[in-house]
C-alpha cells in the first residue's frame, strides 16, 4: 500500500488492515472447518454427521461477520449435507 500522509488515510489504513486481519481469520476458520467435513466423509468417519452442524455454525457465523453472502453460504451447506447423506 502506499504512503498515508494524512491523518484520516492513515486512520483509514489502519482500519482496513485490521478488519483484513479479522476477514482473513474468520476465512481460514471456515476453509478449516469445510475441509475436516470433507475430510471427515471422505474417510468414512463415523462422526462425520456430528461435524456437520458444527460446520454450519460456522458458516452462519461467516454470513453474520460478513464473509460469506447469504446464497454462498446456503450453497456450502447444501453441497456439504447432500456429500454427508450418500
Amino acid at each position: 500500500m502506499g504512503k498515508a500522509s494524512s491523518l484520516s488515510t492513515k486512520k483509514r489504513l489502519r482500519q482496513s488492515r485490521l478488519k483484513q486481519a479479522r476477514n482473513k481469520a474468520n476465512r481460514t476458520r471456515l476453509k478449516t472447518e469445510l475441509k475436516k467435513v470433507r475430510a471427515a466423509v471422505a474417510g468414512g468417519a463415523a462422526d462425520s454427521s456430528k461435524l456437520l452442524p458444527q460446520a454450519f455454525s460456522i458458516i452462519d457465523k461467516a454470513v453474520r461477520k460478513g464473509v460469506l453472502r447469504k446464497n454462498a453460504a446456503s450453497r456450502h451447506k447444501s453441497r456439504l449435507s447432500r456429500l454427508a447423506n450418500q
